[in-house]
């Protein structure tokens, strides 16, 4: 039987255009702010990119505690 390397490569993400980062990325960076910072994030861009995101990318409050509950009860 031939093996088979199973690691994902960058070219062959299950999330084209998105790369995971390990905890030790993360921690040579400086930790998770100077991380973001890095990337190019700010916490100053996430209220603007959430109001962005149509009504349906939310739950409702419903569907929020069906969530919570069915998380509950699989522990």
């Amino acid at each position: 039987m031939e093996r088979r390397n199973n690691k994902i490569s960058e070219e062959v993400s299950p999330f084209p255009g998105h790369r995971s980062y390990s905890i030790a990325d993360i921690i040579a960076a400086g930790g998770a702010t100077a991380f973001a910072n890095k990337m190019g994030k700010s916490p100053e861009s996430i209220g603007s990119r959430l109001k962005a995101l149509p009504k349906d990318a939310f739950l409702t409050e419903e569907e929020a505690s069906e969530a919570i509950k069915m998380l509950s009860e699989g522990k």
